[in-house]
């Protein structure tokens, strides 16, 4: 569960920085070329930048050449980030989860949760307005959740945005709380 969040959170940000740099689709058609190479060479080339007794430096010049030709520098960038980070053994999770996410439509999931169901005119609305604030396009699931006693929740990727009235009576009780052992 941790990797595949961490990998996400990877190809997320990656995929943000790419996309405002050399664009969404030379960002997937790197990572599709990626998940080519590894499904060819996976425990050569992770074996190879994994290994301890191999200097930076030297990984460097193998991702240099190796990812070089046909590839962005903002991959290279990215897996010498990665190298950096001792996160390289997540380049297979990460390659996977941008070929699930944004190749098929460059569409970002979203899970709607609701207490109650909603009309489809403010379900366009959210969507609308979600869209324009992270400035991808999204596929949206609704999920009722009386848990929430009314509002809506929305999580997307790592970020939730919380709008339920459980999480406002929360708030409440934390500063009534606060107030009380002052």
């Amino acid at each position: 569960m941790k990797d595949d969040i961490l990998a996400r959170r990877y190809a997320d940000a990656f995929f943000s920085y790419a996309s405002q740099t050399c664009g969404e689709e030379k960002a997937v058609q790197d990572f599709t070329g990626v998940r080519a190479l590894l499904l060819e060479n996976r425990e050569l080339i992770l074996n190879f930048l994994d290994t301890p007794s191999i200097t930076l430096l030297e990984k460097e010049a193998f991702i240099d050449k190796f990812f070089g030709e046909g590839f962005s520098g903002e991959l290279r960038q990215f897996l010498r980030l990665l190298l950096k980070k001792d996160r390289i053994d997540k380049l297979w999770d990460i390659a996977e989860y941008i070929r699930v996410s944004y190749l098929y439509g460059q569409r970002t999931r979203a899970l709607l949760k609701t207490s109650f169901p909603l009309e489809l005119d403010l379900i366009q609305l959210i969507i609308e307005r979600l869209e324009k604030k992270f400035q991808r396009r999204l596929k949206l699931y609704i999920e009722l959740d009386g848990n929430l006693l009314g509002g809506v929740k929305v999580i997307m990727g790592n970020t939730v945005i919380d709008g339920s009235v459980r999480k406002r009576l929360e708030g409440l009780k934390k500063n009534l709380d606060a107030i009380r052992t002052n």
